[in-house]
């Protein structure tokens, strides 16, 4: 398991590594990304570009441990990455590499395929899959559900202060919320609001529904009495969903993590990963932080709580549609040794698809 490491150095003490010192670091560190090994100062020395003793290798090496870049898991074995190691090698040294053309052929005839025979849900099950077995890791996926197309909406008086709203979309799931009514609201206020919400959400998705409802409101300001008008409000603000329960989360391909286990610790670390992968709450919150930005984020280990105990690393690309709001996060979550730089431009690829298809981007 990678180690965290103790020592936090100066950013500038890193900019000053010189060439021989940051070729060393990174011979090591992608000969770990490929074994997962440690590597020693006789096996750097032949893997070097430049003409170094396993002696000269050493002392870089004891640098780079001073740094808190590299450790030695055990007593005379070969060095590790740190968590700092790897954050510095992603943020400064990682050559992207580029996908085949038969991987985004894959991917796209495989999300393209999914979005004719599936919901919104399906298409995003079908990308999650892709990437999985891509990628050899667990693929997530998190998505509000506000993009599910609507069919169908009603209203049933429960108590005199109550009300059950009953959402219906197309790809058939149904959703209840019960929804605060005032005791004077007469039973047509009920059928009136849901036969003005049906005649204008049929086929759209909630932040569509809610935004032409708003605009119809506006320019016919006496369509709806005050009682009807706070009924088709609260009806369309019980799906709004700032409590989470509008995020639906999707994880594919959690055996792929029990393949090309070495040891007990990475037993026990796949273990707390799939601990980690049952709190949903957590992975979302995660994805949500991939949400905030343009490109693929990476998270490395304990930078982050939800992985401070299982050391793994998640790479993810928000979800966008064709007007640029967030609708979502996809990407992958493995042990701190994955190939960053063939996984980084599949998520990025398969993000931009899936966004594409269901958004129409």
């Amino acid at each position: 398991m990678i180690r965290q490491s103790p020592i936090i150095p100066p950013a500038a003490n890193l900019a000053l590594l010189t060439e021989r010192s940051r070729e060393i670091f990174r011979q090591l560190v992608d000969s770990y990304l490929a074994t997962g090994e440690p590597v020693g100062s006789r096996q750097l020395s032949r893997l070097l570009p430049m003409t170094l003793s396993p002696a000269s290798v050493r002392n870089v090496m004891q640098d780079l441990e001073e740094l808190g870049l590299i450790y030695a898991p055990h007593t005379s074995a070969g060095r590790l990455p740190t968590e700092l190691g790897l954050r510095f090698f992603v943020d400064s040294m990682l050559q992207i590499g580029d996908l085949a053309d038969a991987e985004r052929v894959r991917i796209q005839a495989g999300v393209e395929a999914a979005s004719k025979d599936r919901d919104f849900e399906g298409v995003l099950a079908e990308a999650t899959s892709l990437l999985s077995g891509l990628t050899r890791v667990a693929g997530v996926v998190a998505a509000t559900k506000e993009n599910v197309r609507l069919k169908q909406i009603d209203f049933v008086r429960l108590e005199p202060e109550r009300a059950l709203a009953i959402l219906v979309a197309d790809d058939g799931t149904v959703e209840n919320r019960v929804i605060p009514v005032s005791r004077d609201l007469p039973a047509s206020a009920l059928v009136e609001a849901a036969n003005y919400l049906n005649a204008r959400i049929t086929g759209r998705t909630l932040a569509e529904a809610r935004e032409g409802i708003e605009a119809s409101r506006r320019a016919a300001q006496t369509e709806l009495d005050e009682l009807t008008a706070r009924l088709v409000e609260a009806g369309l603000a019980s799906w709004a969903g700032a409590s989470g329960e509008s995020r639906q989360l999707i994880v594919r391909g959690q055996a792929h993590l029990l393949e090309d286990l070495t040891a007990a610790a990475d037993l026990e670390r796949v273990r707390l990963l799939f601990a980690d992968l049952e709190t949903k709450t957590g992975v979302i919150d995660l994805l949500e932080r991939a949400e905030q930005g343009e490109g693929v984020r990476i998270f490395i280990g304990s930078e982050n709580k939800l992985f401070s105990l299982s050391g793994s690393s998640l790479v993810a690309a928000p979800l966008r549609d064709s007007e640029r709001r967030i609708i979502g996060a996809l990407g992958v979550i493995g042990p701190t040794r994955l190939n960053y730089a063939r996984i980084v431009p599949m998520v990025d690829y398969t993000a931009k698809i899936v966004a594409r298809v269901v958004g129409g981007a």
